[in-house]
């Protein structure tokens, strides 16, 4: 079901209220116009009636006239029965039998010879009745008198017509309105695909399919993708502007630590080997602060669309550390082939697979082992080596930055910190774990695992 804050569903019910009162107010008119349709009918039925109401009308052989030849419908002769006739000749007045011994009571307006009167008057019943009344001039045969003939119909049956008509409306109604909501629906359907597009490119550019929204749409919703490609320049221009600024700050410190270090060596030579430890140590420092900021400055400047192929960055990396007295030592199981290329810039990914495969060089005992393993759009780059390990209650903050559980070889404690503050920024993570078994002194004795799990490229996982 549509949430309340759907566009759809908005669009679907503004037009279902719109097709529901447009039928309302079709159903109304068309019940009217049908009403003023029979009323025209029975309009001219009456004066069909009158007509032969007064040609009708002898005179007998004392003079009085009487109706010789009524009209034949036979509602005239059932009393009450809806349909009445009356004439009035001066103090006399015929009448139908369905009027029984009752009179039309007819106002006293003033007619024109041969002039056709209606009027809405109540009936014998009480019910109201549609009259129409005619003054005619009788001819010689008759006497010429001037008579008054009306003739009335029940409006009940107008009304009961307009009932029975819109009983069999109303289904029709009812069938067309659920044809024009579908109809609305496919309308709408139709007029929400671009922005079904523009939700799907957003998509892409997010995954890094694409760079741009591009301008293929509506005029109407043009506008909107201009914006949000306008909007991604300027993020592109700022991504170029933080790498520059990184580039440029890891330029402008390097000298001023080049030089604390040999001033630390100038003071060790001179016998000051306190104050060149404090310095040293507060330019280790800053060093370290320093190289993970730019990491994270690059990291953070990546871009949507990079990509990175595992197996050639892992193949460069074991080819260098090989030719380390570390490297040189162990065995190398590197199981790769098929890996799929991941959404990562390919620097971060050789810094942060960097980290980790010295990590286990310096720590194995005989080899290390390098693999994938894919899960629902990531991708796990798992270094495991066979070496002490990390006591359980280390692993949760081997990560902190710093920290460093061996002091005793190179490194400044940041390893583990930069490799996941890489993969949490391109949407992964890294996971540490020790391999089963057990060692001396708390350690597990197994080895270590550090699983480097990242986005496919293409995919919007962490995104």
């Amino acid at each position: 079901m549509k949430s309340p804050g759907s566009l759809r569903l908005r669009l679907l019910l503004a037009a279902s209220v719109s097709v529901a009162a447009a039928l309302l107010l079709a159903g109304w008119g068309l019940g009217h116009l049908f009403e003023r349709h029979v009323t025209r009918r029975a309009m001219a039925e009456l004066q069909v009636h009158l007509d032969q109401v007064v040609a009708g009308l002898e005179q007998d052989a004392a003079g009085t006239l009487v109706p010789l030849r009524p009209p034949a419908d036979p509602r005239f002769g059932r009393p009450l029965s809806g349909l009445y006739w009356q004439v009035e000749a001066g103090e006399a007045t015929l009448r139908s039998r369905s009027l029984w011994d009752s009179r039309l009571d007819l106002p006293p307006d003033p007619l024109a010879d041969g002039q056709i009167h209606s009027h809405h008057l109540p009936g014998p019943d009480g019910h109201p009745l549609l009259v129409m009344e005619r003054l005619v001039t009788l001819p010689p045969r008759l006497g010429s008198r001037t008579v008054r003939a009306a003739v009335a119909l029940a409006t009940a049956e107008i009304a009961a017509a307009r009932r029975a008509f819109t009983a069999d409306l109303v289904p029709y109604l009812v069938v067309l309105g659920m044809v024009l909501v579908a109809a609305a629906g496919v309308q709408t359907s139709i007029g929400l695909r671009p922005l079904g597009a523009i939700r799907r490119r957003v998509g892409a550019v997010h995954a890094g399919t694409r760079s741009r929204l591009g301008d293929d749409f509506p005029a109407e919703v043009r506008p909107l993708a201009a914006e949000v490609d306008a909007l991604l320049e300027r993020r592109a221009a700022d991504i170029a502007r933080a790498r520059a600024r990184a580039a440029d700050l890891a330029h402008g410190l390097k000298t001023p630590l080049q030089a604390l270090a040999g001033d630390v060596a100038r003071l060790r030579a001179q016998g000051q080997g306190e104050l060149a430890d404090d310095i040293a140590g507060l330019a280790e420092t800053m060093r370290r602060h320093v190289e993970r900021e730019l990491v994270r400055a690059r990291v953070a400047a990546g871009q949507a669309d990079a990509r990175a192929d595992p197996a050639a960055v892992v193949g460069r990396l074991v080819e260098v550390i090989r030719r380390t007295p570390d490297g040189s030592r162990l065995a190398w199981e590197i199981d790769l082939e098929g890996a799929p290329p991941l959404r990562i810039d390919r620097d971060d990914l050789t810094e942060a697979l960097g980290n980790l495969i010295d990590n286990a060089a310096r720590h194995a005992a005989r080899r290390v082992v390098l693999r994938c393993e894919e899960r629902a759009g990531m991708a796990c780059l798992r270094v495991e080596d066979d070496g002490p390990g990390i006591p359980e209650a280390d692993l949760a903050r081997v990560r902190d930055r710093g920290r460093r559980l061996d002091t005793q070889g190179p490194g400044s404690g940041l390893g583990l910190a930069i490799s996941a503050d890489i993969a949490e920024a391109w949407g992964g993570s890294l996971e540490l774990a020790n391999r089963p078994g057990g060692g001396p002194g708390g350690g597990p004795g197994g080895g270590l695992v550090a699983a480097l799990c990242l986005p496919l490229a293409g995919s919007s996982v962490g995104a």
